[in-house]
């Protein structure tokens, strides 16, 4: 399947595909007649750094990850090391949105409150 295939069949934005061709990471990808062709392998590997970049990954931690999943299961204890610390700090983003809400809704009570008396 070609870039412009991939990019149509699974909602793949061919930005991403052609990073992932210039990380050097789609080994299964033949090049003929001058377009890759992608095969199965190749989409489960694009859908996981689609899910990485989702999550919030940069471009340099998906390469990193990428690199270390295609190292194979040796590289388990640093994959999961990313994952959780991406998790800390999804929740240290979600705990301080949280602050900043009941800081929020307390200016809003106090408006309300002024304005019934």
């Amino acid at each position: 399947m070609t870039i412009n295939e991939a990019s149509e069949r699974y909602k793949i934005p061919i930005k991403i595909l052609q990073e992932y061709e210039s990380w050097g990471l789609c080994g299964e990808v033949k090049k003929v007649m001058g377009s890759w062709h992608y095969d199965e392998s190749d989409i489960e590997r694009l859908s996981t750094i689609m899910t990485l970049h989702d999550i919030g990954f940069t471009n340099d931690e998906v390469q990193q990850y990428m690199r270390l999943l295609l190292e194979g299961e040796s590289t388990e204890k640093e994959r999961l090391q990313m994952l959780g610390d991406k998790r800390n700090g999804t929740l240290d983003e979600i705990h301080f949105k949280e602050k900043q809400l009941d800081r929020l809704d307390y200016l809003r009570f106090e408006i309300q409150k002024g304005n019934k008396a």
